[in-house]
């Protein structure tokens, strides 16, 4: 009986720690068999992989930067930096001329005081040079570099921009740097308090509440041109 309760209560004690417990308590047996009468555990005795990046999403954050062409066949520089606990977007800006400068700078307004994180994930974009390097430093930030051409390793920012393309910009035609500035403000609006997430339990970034019927009907509503999404609201 002690053999099969001291695993449970005691669940990262192996066959070797309880024999010698039990020998300790002047029950002789062999190390053999309490391995063979210990219960077989179905899970590892430490957190997983999954819970233990899952405890430790507060603490960091990815920074990327992607592309969008213009009306007038221009290319602006969009760079975003999220964090991800909840998935929210803690800064982002566009311009057409990228610098390490200009990307050191928005890492610096993305982190403000009440802001803070130990790790920063990002691609290996030479704009992310030594310029860009001494802010993160300043910032008690740790860099983490993905593995070339490997964009799976940033798993939670590459869905992001994914969705900015398939909800935003692919059903808008974007005519300068004010006018892409507005619409992503105007969708990240949408993304923070009212887009459902599968990697917050279905829940929006800002906590979106539940709506019962009996607080008012169904209603259609028009966030941006080519993104529609329905929420509850009273009549």
């Amino acid at each position: 009986m002690l053999i099969r309760q001291m695993p449970t209560a005691n669940p990262l004690w192996g066959a070797p720690r309880i024999h010698g417990e039990l020998l300790k308590l002047g029950i002789n047996i062999s190390e053999r068999s309490v391995s063979r009468l210990m219960p077989r555990r179905r899970q590892p005795p430490s957190q997983t992989w999954r819970t233990l990046l899952a405890n430790h999403l507060n603490e960091i954050a990815s920074v990327y930067l992607f592309t969008v062409p213009t009306a007038t066949f221009r290319v602006l520089f969009c760079l975003v930096v999220l964090s991800h606990d909840r998935c929210r977007v803690l800064h982002f800006n566009v311009t057409e001329h990228p610098t390490a400068q200009w990307a050191a700078q928005q890492l610096v307004e993305a982190f403000p005081e009440d802001v803070s994180a130990g790790y920063l994930l990002r691609d290996r974009d030479r704009i992310y040079g030594e310029y860009f390097r001494q802010p993160v430093r300043g910032l008690g930030l740790k860099e983490v570099l993905s593995a070339p051409h490997s964009p799976w390793q940033n798993a939670y920012v590459e869905p992001l921009i994914g969705s900015i393309r398939r909800e935003c910009l692919n059903h808008v035609i974007v005519l300068n740097e004010h006018h892409l500035r507005r619409i992503l403000l105007s969708y990240f609006g949408y993304y923070h308090r009212t887009r459902t997430h599968l990697s917050i339990d279905k829940d929006a970034p800002d906590t979106r509440p539940v709506q019962l019927p009996a607080t008012g009907t169904v209603t259609e509503l028009l966030r941006l041109v080519g993104t529609t999404v329905t929420s509850g609201e009273a009549s």
